[in-house]
Formats: structure tokens, C-alpha cells, sequence
């Protein structure tokens, strides 16, 4: 395989340029660990690894990660009370693996419990675009066009980059 299974290339722009929709604003600019929002807004959390593999970094990508070629992918679906919440699809370069070992280890763990423990961390601009979903992968989800948002973090002076797709199940927390 060369590409993820689901495909976010889409229109990204800045979320301060965007009108959002005022039901998704507050979950779409949360500066902080969306994984911890969403646990403290359900008593069932769920995260299950869709797939975790290398590939190419795809094209439109690359400006957010320069002189990176290769990244590990991996596509989470986290649910709340066994709906669907979030589908978030993250680009970890080979390189930010090897200097940061818990990322390599994450199982089922989300990757947001990882980053917001870290000492040196920082995040760039949320940006914000409408996505379409449609792929056995995501069978739980109805196929459609949602609400995304992705930003680039470093960790210790090392990038990856975390999108975030916003589903139905969100709405209900």
C-alpha cells in the first residue's frame, strides 16, 4: 500500500480565517488534549487503531513536515458511549520515533495522552478544512463531509502532525 487508507487532502486554511459552525467551535480550537476533553464527557472511551503503517509522506503534506520522506501513519477512531467520535490520522516521522520512544510504543494508547505529558512541547497553527469520509475502515461512520482540523507539533525539537476529523458522535457529548 502507498497511501492511507483515507485521504485528508482537502482545502486546509487557518482556523482565525474561517467562519466555523458554532456547535463544532469549541471542540475544532481546543488548544489542549482532545483526547482528555473527550474522556471527561463520557463514562465508555474507546480508541481502536484502524492501521499503523509507513508510507511516503503525501504531497500535501510535505510543506507541514520540510525534508521529511517517510512517516509512519496512524489512523485512530476514538468513540464516546460506543459512538463514534473522532477519526484522527497521524504523520510520525521515522525520525521522531526513534528520539522519542513512547511514540513507537503507543498500542492502544492515544497519542494525546503522550504529547501533553511531554516537557518540551509546542504546537503551530490549527487549521481547519471539510473533509469526505468514505471507506470500509470507517464503516461505523456514516460516509459524508465532516469538519477536520490538523496542526503540527514538536516534541523535544522533533515534528509530527495530528488531524482530527470531528464525527456525528461528537455532537452528542
Amino acid at each position: 500500500m502507498t497511501k492511507p487508507a483515507i485521504s485528508l487532502a482537502s482545502d486546509w486554511q487557518l482556523a482565525s480565517a474561517v467562519t466555523l459552525p458554532p456547535v463544532l467551535e469549541a471542540w475544532l480550537l481546543e488548544p489542549a488534549s482532545l483526547t482528555a476533553r473527550l474522556k471527561s464527557r463520557t463514562r465508555h472511551f474507546q480508541l481502536q487503531v484502524l492501521q499503523q503503517l509507513e508510507y511516503a509522506l503525501p504531497e500535501f503534506i510535505t510543506p507541514l513536515l520540510p525534508g521529511i520522506k517517510q512517516a509512519q501513519c496512524r489512523e485512530v477512531l476514538m468513540s464516546c458511549n460506543q459512538l463514534p467520535c473522532i477519526y484522527a490520522q497521524s504523520w510520525l516521522p521515522l525520525a521522531t520515533l526513534a528520539a522519542l520512544q513512547p511514540l513507537a510504543q503507543l498500542g492502544n494508547q492515544p497519542l494525546g495522552e503522550v504529547i501533553f505529558q511531554q516537557q518540551h512541547v509546542s504546537r503551530g497553527e490549527i487549521e481547519v478544512a471539510r473533509v469526505r469520509l468514505s471507506h470500509p475502515l470507517t464503516a461505523a461512520v456514516a460516509s459524508g463531509e465532516y469538519w477536520a482540523r490538523r496542526s503540527v507539533f514538536t516534541l523535544s525539537g522533533q515534528p509530527l502532525l495530528v488531524a482530527e476529523v470531528f464525527l456525528d458522535g461528537v455532537l452528542t457529548l
